[in-house]
């Protein structure tokens, strides 16, 4: 889906996510696996937050996201921190012309706003041809286990002085799928008063065999799995599965 309004409260919300964890997954996990490339793509980049760490980090980065909005935040937020990154209006499923990669990341549980079978095959291929030989897939999806018991059926919500939500979580039309219903209220600062606006975001997942056997039809070796940014085999009340791939073809 493609984000609205919420793009630009986006950094604000999300102000607490584990993004250097994310970077030490990557340096880690190419490092481990000897990608000494340095051309890296970030899908689903959003507003751009992990890709200029990640050109800090050394990495020549290209983002790529379905909102024009999450985009302009990017650029803006590259242009502030000195960074040279190449930003692309794509959605995952249908990626062309990008250039080679050594590394693809696709973190904050981005996949699972493909709410189909196809689209996530489609997506698998589609960066198997923007990966040099031997270059890493690094991905993370929400478990299972998250969608339907962490947040189905339940309400979130934040009230702050300038910015309040209400989240409210129900069943999607697809198994294992979510829809995230969120209720937006935000301080005007000129006015003194609250404006009120909503966005529907759908996201759904699959199981970890799922996943295997995409990657592996789409030309990937798998190389670890793992969950909750702990290097240990995921269990049954894993929340977040993340997935290292090579391409082998």
């Amino acid at each position: 889906m493609s984000y609205g309004r919420f793009a630009y409260l986006y950094d604000k919300l999300m102000k607490d996510a584990p993004y250097d964890k994310w970077v030490e997954i990557v340096l880690a996990k190419l490092k481990k696996y000897n990608v000494e490339g340095k051309e890296l793509l970030d899908l689903a980049c959003g507003t751009g937050e992990l890709s200029v760490r990640l050109s800090k980090a050394g990495f020549r980065v290209t983002g790529v996201d379905l909102s024009s909005d999450m985009l302009t935040v990017a650029r803006a937020k590259a242009d502030e921190n000195g960074q040279s990154i190449r930003f692309f209006q794509q959605s995952m499923a249908e990626l062309d012309g990008l250039g080679q990669f050594d590394a693809v990341c696709i973190f904050c549980d981005s996949l699972n706003y493909l709410e189909t079978e196809e689209d996530v095959r489609k997506a698998f291929k589609n960066v198997a041809q923007h990966l040099k030989k031997d270059g890493v897939l690094l991905f993370d999806v929400h478990s299972i286990y998250k969608i339907m018991q962490v947040f189905m059926n339940e309400t979130f919500a934040v009230v702050q002085e300038d910015i309040s939500y209400i989240w409210q979580c129900y069943k999607g039309n697809y198994p294992n799928s979510i829809e995230h219903d969120l209720v937006f209220f935000v301080l005007d600062e000129e006015t003194g008063q609250y404006d009120r606006f909503e966005e529907l975001h759908v996201q759904r997942t699959f199981s970890v065999n799922y996943y295997e056997n995409w990657l592996k039809e789409a030309g990937f070796e798998m190389l670890e799995i793992f969950s909750d940014f702990h290097d240990c085999r995921h269990d049954d009340k894993a929340e977040r599965i993340f997935f290292i791939a090579r391409k082998n073809e």
